[in-house]
């Protein structure tokens, strides 16, 4: 039996993340009813079909390039190795690749381009639908971290609402530099300062320095008393994580300085919001902004008191 890669990806033209491409291998007898291109499919129908398509799927993968990357290399040549990725991250190698519009130059495998291949071959069209599922994903867990933006609705497209927060917030760091009108609203330190969003901006720092390292984010600002707050809340390893945010000012910022009485109020106060949570620990983050550098970052983990 010859093994086919239907290949596609979504998030070439957003504003904002990275661009994601799929390869799913099919069985020549399925029973996916309903295979579209994920673009003329509801929100609801792609997600049934998601887990419908990886049931009977002899393999699937998936590949991503962040906005780094495309801005670097531009968003062409940042889909093509979106979809080299996801043709690498399959578990079985398959014979031929059909590609969705053009075919893939550097690419060992034998593949085809077929123009608007989601219309007509299922498994470009599953690709398709996996792909769009997973970056739909993806952005629902940037807005947890800037809701300022609805990437939960937009997916980073330039609609209405992220533009105009595009002009009252600046640009994030998942925005494409590279894409009008994301190179006109970059942020600089001294806007930030000025617009009193320092505090702001580390706070989106430090949640996705989080998110790069697995954790899950659920909450930003959760208040827990009148002059007290939780900067993030997130799930890591089964676990509930609290996380307070502390700006280091110069190199002798350190965390022998966190004070005591701070923490055992933390403590408490979490232990009154959360008394149902039985894993939980509390986390203590330092970050400095550096102009024109990238921020350091000092996580403490699992704050204890003697």
């Amino acid at each position: 039996m010859e093994l086919i890669a239907g290949v596609d990806e979504v998030g070439r033209g957003p504003l904002a993340g990275p661009v994601i491409a799929a390869a799913v291998i099919l069985p020549e007898e399925h029973s996916l009813i309903g295979l579209k291109d994920s673009k003329k499919l509801t929100k609801k129908r792609r997600e049934e079909l998601y887990p419908l398509i990886i049931e009977q799927a002899m393999a699937v993968g998936i590949g991503s390039v962040d906005v780094k990357t495309i801005d670097k290399i531009n968003i062409r040549e940042a889909t093509f190795l979106a979809m080299n990725k996801a043709i690498e991250n399959l578990s079985h190698q398959p014979d031929k690749l059909l590609v969705d519009g053009y075919p893939l130059k550097n690419q060992k495998i034998p593949n085809e381009g077929i123009i608007k291949g989601d219309d007509k071959i299922d498994s470009i069209k599953a690709a398709s639908i996996i792909a769009k599922v997973t970056r739909d994903r993806l952005m629902v867990d940037y807005s947890r971290i800037f809701p300022e933006y609805g990437f939960e609705s937009n997916s980073g497209y330039g609609t209405k609402v992220h533009l105009e927060a595009l002009n009252e917030y600046k640009a994030t760091p998942i925005h494409r530099r590279s894409f009008s009108p994301v190179k006109n609203s970059m942020p600089s330190m001294k806007w930030l300062s000025d617009n009193n969003r320092i505090s702001w901006m580390c706070q989106k720092l430090v949640a996705l320095y989080l998110n790069d390292n697995g954790y899950k984010i659920c909450e930003l600002n959760r208040k827990i008393s009148n002059s007290n707050r939780i900067d993030i809340i997130a799930n890591y390893n089964q676990s509930r994580v609290y996380l307070k945010i502390f700006q280091m000012q110069n190199e002798e910022s350190s965390s022998d300085k966190i004070e005591e009485n701070k923490i055992k109020k933390s403590i408490q106060l979490i232990n009154q919001e959360d008394e149902y949570f039985d894993q939980y620990r509390i986390d203590y983050i330092y970050i400095k902004l550096n102009k024109n550098k990238s921020p350091e970052i000092k996580h403490l983990e699992g704050i204890q008191l003697d």
